[in-house]
């Protein structure tokens, strides 16, 4: 039987936008239901990816992390967020031995609960407890969020942009970080880059892709965005890093 909703407790550090990533319908949708009867507002989702673009879309004030998910686990999403921003995020997962706690909470992890036997209860305490240390943490004065994200891609102008700087890109190095950017932390193979290139007049190799992101490295990191905005996954393929 599930457990009544919680009352509010004493020192609620107030409402959050909290990111549920959990690939158990049930369950993000019971943790769901606990975080609105406790003010806060949560977006489900149910895979490493789709959490990865949602946070980096949306900015949300706590991630609330299952660790076995389809596609990236919660431990590559976990490290991901870790190189972009210091929210919080609470790891709830069946795998509760040492090993994974302790992996868990030194890739950047704030908390970490096992879901046998799982409470929803202590669930809510462990998040309005990691919101109060993050947000007592915080500066008084927050710093304004950009009104754009540094990169911008025009489709319909064939351009790019980072931080308002044009990238001078050729059609099949447009086509390429389109593609990578659209869906940031994707691993995508030479194969499935390859048929971004089909543009080119003559027939392209898998050896094309590695060279146009070679400059497409080359100009991201002259335009300020870093040498690894596009990282190389072995003997996969390449990813792009929001």
């Amino acid at each position: 039987m599930a457990e009544p909703a919680p009352h509010a407790l004493a020192l609620d550090p107030g409402p959050a936008r909290v990111l549920v990533v959990e690939d158990e319908p049930k369950l993000a949708a019971l943790l769901a239901d606990y975080l609105r009867a406790a003010g806060h507002e949560p977006e489900c989702v149910a895979d490493g990816a789709l959490a990865l673009r949602a946070w980096t879309e949306r900015r949300h004030d706590l991630v609330l992390l299952d660790l076995m998910l389809p596609g990236m686990d919660g431990l590559s999403l976990c490290r991901q967020l870790r190189t972009m921003t210091a929210v919080p995020i609470l790891m709830l997962t069946a795998r509760a031995d040492e090993q994974d706690r302790l992996a868990g909470l030194e890739l950047g992890a704030d908390d970490y609960i096992a879901k046998n036997p799982f409470s929803p209860r202590e669930v809510m305490a462990r998040v309005k407890a990691v919101l109060r240390r993050s947000r007592a943490a915080a500066p008084a004065v927050a710093a304004p969020r950009p009104a754009q994200p540094a990169l911008q891609i025009d489709d319909r102008a064939w351009c790019a942009r980072w931080q308002a700087q044009d990238l001078d890109l050729t059609p099949n190095e447009f086509r390429l970080l389109r593609a990578l950017a659209a869906q940031p932390g994707r691993v995508f193979s030479r194969p499935q880059l390859l048929g971004e290139l089909q543009g080119e007049a003559r027939p392209a190799t898998e050896r094309a892709v590695d060279s146009h992101v070679k400059n497409l490295r080359r100009k991201l990191e002259q335009a300020g965005a870093g040498s690894e905005r596009i990282r190389s996954v072995y003997g996969v393929g390449y990813c792009y890093q929001a």
